[in-house]
């Protein structure tokens, strides 16, 4: 297996790995092919796939505003699963964004989502139960939820 730097020639696997994998949140805009050109543009060194005999195992799409570091979207395949992958692409990230310079990175998870909770936990990151995540939508957006 290799981790490598992800480009946008990769989009069609990783949005089938994406498909594949329950209880994660996407949309038409931010997660088509143009939101991900777009968003490796502005970050091109902090996402990375897992790749296997051609396949696009894992991924983990990562980046910054400026201030604050994001994870949005990090999958493994569900027959790679329990392997190391996704600690592999966790800290192959991390490691890319702190060369950024910035101190924090957050990522948001589905309550109903227990693997993946129960792996962000594993990986460190605790719950802020302080706060309440809210969003507007500008423009018209489908939610993709698998």
């Amino acid at each position: 297996m290799e981790i490598r730097k992800l480009s946008v020639d990769d989009y069609d696997k990783v949005y089938e790995l994406w498909m594949s994998c329950r209880n994660m949140g996407f949309n038409n805009i931010d997660d088509s092919r143009e939101g991900i050109a777009k968003f490796l543009k502005r970050n091109p060194e902090t996402s990375f796939a897992a790749v296997e005999d051609g396949r696009i195992i894992g991924v983990i799409l990562a980046g910054n505003d400026g201030r604050r570091r994001y994870i949005y979207h990090m999958s493994v395949a569900e027959d790679h699963r329990r392997q190391g992958i996704g600690s592999q692409l966790v800290d192959k990230c991390l490691e890319a964004l702190e060369k950024e310079g910035i101190a924090k990175v957050a990522l948001l998870v589905f309550n109903r989502n227990e693997a993946g909770n129960a792996f962000w936990e594993s990986q460190g990151f605790t719950e802020r139960t302080d706060i309440t995540y809210r969003n507007k939508a500008l423009t018209e957006i489908i939610r993709i939820d698998t």
